[in-house]
């Protein structure tokens, strides 16, 4: 189906203004434009696109059309946001009243409110759900569009790079609406307990927490970081090592192995397309096998499903090579392997009736769906595990490629249609980064892959949090390689795409300041919509996912600095006993509220509110900028980091010295400036002899902060401390003084030349008429030297 077509069927009718206007931008683009001479279509078409064409289009793309749609996704985010608020407000006297804290109120008026909240809450949540589909089918407008434009007039112009930072910018099509619907719900709840029992029982624990399934979070890890991520991993976690077959080799030295996932799906993309837009069941199923196909590894056809509350099921069966074809076909149904199982006397019968019941499910799946094989991934793993202990699971994919595997063009179909993979990279054990493989067939992923699998208490671990919150990964939600794959090679067969497309155009490197920041601003805001619901689930504080409040912090892991640079400042704060970054899920143990402790903050003096009205700080001129700690988190002592022995480089030492060294031939040449004008300024000279004094103060000065900074500076390198070495206010103190100092010297100077100028004028000089050469008569000289002793 063709994306306009796409469009149409999902316009949300009541905003059905407010989406991109496809048809208009297709106009802009000529897209239908045709010349009788099918050869010189392109030539003739792009001779006639100008540069009043390019600007209208690119105008019409990045500021009407993405600006119309970023301002109405804004907005309507901001009013359902308001409208859950409000509705809030009307259910507080309700959950007063459960708690007795205020008079009850009448049977009737209670169902009264609670059904108008209903009503308003099956609007909002409809509404939030549309405004969802609203922000993918937009999203994927926009870069089906540039796509079209950089297809057709990419020989002159390029728009796609330009509209991916533009998206990277704007918030419609990244926004989270999980917050929300995690208030929505608990209001469901505590409104439908209402209507039903007119008593609101205390809420029992979230679903899922507490079960003995597991959580998985994933994330992206740039190159740079994929090395210190390992190791941050290996200090807690072992290798957990692959070996194939049953070598009893130990000293051999297995590498990472490495997986192929053979993924389904059917021409008109269906499994994928319930994949993006999040359908319940939605289904995938993939062939999946370790190592080189000519090793004959064990190969797995694995279905999974995800169900509504975000938990997957998932069948699987082991097959050989020769019997994946005619498994795929429906021919082949393991029927010895299930007649030996109920013939025997070990009491496989349950277990034979399990493996027809897979066999059914599986062959009736591929079959209902028409599935074929379509994407292969290729990636090395890395897998982290303590032995006989799967509480944490972690895994690191590298080197990750996508290939397409699919027949869909009959010409020139990328695998044989008669078999279930393609030949020419298993026959030829084609490794990464697959340069056999033809341009368009394949994506290589530019990050790795890390995903964090966690059951039980296990999510309680101080170490993985603190992984998780930091700058070395990216947090990446639902990213599945499946998904990625169809959507970067399949793009002209799809009319949906996942939203991370546009955060690979930029770096996902962070500044570790800055990600410390980001993370408390995203625990502040998600402990506000927590609190908010709180009432509603029986309790007096937050949901279950506070667990950091409202303006705590901590000391990053990550972050430079040693115990004595940590000092506590006066800031208002809530925390638990020991407060850690909370992770980003909804399995987490609920905590009692701890009553606020608000603090006057010291304000600020005159001069340093103007040095920080300029964007200066004093503390970082002086070297005692602090890290603030919550109350309850008391000083370690010694950091891990310092408790080794000192190994300092040699250069860090002989750059300290040279920085003294050059002070000390500033503190030369300013004393050898004041002795020389001391010497030359005489008994009278009374400016000279000051100023010759004040540049004596500043070579002592500047010798004595080279000595002070010198030795301040090597103490920081001993102690392997985390304060920057930099000190700006020596040097403004030289530079403004002696800047002060010759600026004085010239006033004096021009003042007593124009003093002495008043008190002694110049006399009158005589003029003098000199003979000429030829004698003539008037006055004249017999000796030219009188003439020179009158002048």
């Amino acid at each position: 189906m063709r994306f306009g077509k796409t469009l149409r069927n999902a316009v949300y009718p009541p905003w059905k203004g407010k989406y991109i206007d496809y048809t208009k931008l297709k106009a802009l683009l000529r897209e239908n434009d045709v010349t009788k001479n099918e050869d010189d279509a392109s030539d003739s078409d792009d001779d006639q696109w100008t540069e009043q064409d390019e600007e209208a289009f690119v105008q019409e793309l990045l500021n009407v059309q993405l600006d119309k749609v970023n301002s109405f996704q804004a907005e309507t985010s901001q009013q359902l946001r308001e409208r859950t608020t409000a509705c809030e407000a009307k259910l507080r006297p309700l959950a007063s009243t459960a708690e007795g804290d205020s008079p009850a109120l009448g049977e009737q008026e209670k169902r009264a409110i609670a059904s108008e909240v209903l009503h308003e809450l099956d609007n909002i949540t409809k509404e939030v759900s549309a405004l969802e589909k609203y922000s993918r089918i937009n999203f994927t407008g926009f870069l089906k569009a540039a796509k079209k434009h950089d297809r057709k007039r990419g020989a002159r112009y390029r728009v796609k790079p330009l509209l991916q930072v533009r998206l990277s910018q704007l918030p419609f099509n990244s926004e989270d609406y999980s917050p929300l619907v995690h208030q929505l719900s608990a209001m469901y709840s505590f409104v439908r307990e209402t209507l039903s029992h007119d008593i609101v029982q205390p809420k029992e624990a979230e679903p899922g927490f507490g079960r003995e399934t597991y959580s998985s979070f994933k994330f992206w890890v740039h190159s740079d970081n994929v090395l210190e991520v390992k190791t941050h991993i290996l200090r807690r976690l072992p290798v957990l090592i692959y070996r194939p077959g049953t070598s009893k080799d130990l000293d051999t030295i297995t590498e990472d192995p490495t997986i192929t996932s053979l993924y389904f799906d059917n021409p008109q993309f269906d499994l994928y397309n319930q994949k993006v837009a999040r359908a319940p069941e939605a289904g995938s199923l993939r062939l999946r096998w370790t190592g080189s196909l000519k090793d004959k590894p064990a190969i797995h056809l694995e279905k999974k499903i995800v169900t509504d509350d975000d938990e997957s099921r998932q069948v699987k069966v082991q097959l050989k090579d020769k019997h994946i074809k005619e498994f795929l076909d429906g021919e082949y149904r393991f029927d010895k392997k299930v007649h030996r199982m109920e013939d025997s006397e070990n009491g496989e019968s349950a277990a034979a009736e399990a493996l027809k019941s897979d066999v059914d499910e599986l062959q009736s799946f591929i079959k209902d769906n028409d599935l074929q094989p379509m994407l292969r991934a290729n990636y090395t793993r890395t897998a982290f595990q303590i032995p006989g202990d799967d509480r944490i699971r972690i895994s690191l994919d590298t080197n990750l490629a996508l290939i397409r595997e699919d027949a869909l063009d009959s010409e020139r179909p990328c695998r044989n249609p008669g078999e279930w993979h393609r030949a020419d990279l298993d026959d030829a054990d084609m490794t990464y980064p697959f340069n056999g493989v033809r341009t368009g067939e394949i994506t290589r992923f530019p990050h790795a892959l890390l995903e964090i699998q966690l059951r039980g208490k296990a999510h309680n671990t101080e170490w993985v949090k603190d992984l998780m919150v930091s700058h070395l990964v990216k947090d990446a939600p639902r990213f599945s390689k499946f998904v990625h794959g169809v959507a970067s090679l399949f793009e002209d067969h799809v009319n949906s795409l996942p939203f991370w497309l546009s955060a690979l155009e930029g770096d996902i490197r962070r500044d570790p300041e800055t990600a410390f920041h980001e993370e408390q601003e995203r625990l502040a805001r998600r402990a506000e919509e927590d609190m908010a619901v709180g009432s509603f689930r029986g309790g007096s504080g937050g949901s279950p996912g506070v667990r950091q409040l409202v303006g705590s912090s901590y000391h990053h892991p990550f972050s430079a600095g040693s115990p004595s640079t940590v000092r506590r400042a006066s800031v208002t704060e809530r925390s638990a006993p020991r407060p850690r970054p909370s992770i980003p899920a909804p399995q987490r143990r609920e905590t009692e509220p701890i009553p606020e402790v608000e603090t006057e903050p010291v304000p600020p003096t005159r001069l340093e509110s103007i040095f920080r009205t300029l964007g200066l700080s004093p503390e970082r001129w002086l070297g005692t900028e602090s890290v603030s700690l919550p109350p309850g988190v008391r000083h370690p002592g010694v950091w891990i980091k310092d408790s080794g022995p000192i190994r300092v480089e040699s250069k860090v030492y002989l750059a300290n010295q040279r920085t003294f060294i050059k002070w000390l031939h500033i503190s030369i040449l300013l004393s050898s400036l004041s002795l020389g004008l001391y010497n030359a300024a005489g008994k009278h000279n009374q400016v000279a002899q000051v100023l010759a004094v004040v540049y004596t103060f500043f070579a002592i000065f500047a010798a004595v902060w080279g000595w002070f900074m010198y030795e301040r500076r090597a103490r920081l390198i001993r102690q392997r401390s985390g304060k920057d070495l930099d000190n700006m206010f020596g040097p403004i103190v030289v530079c403004i003084g002696l800047a002060v100092a010759l600026v004085l010297n010239f006033v004096f100077k021009y003042s007593s030349v124009l003093n002495q100028g008043r008190n002694h004028p110049l006399p009158d000089v005589p003029v003098l008429s000199l003979p000429s050469v030829s004698g003539s008569s008037g006055n004249s000289w017999s000796n030219p030297n009188q003439a020179q002793q009158v002048l």
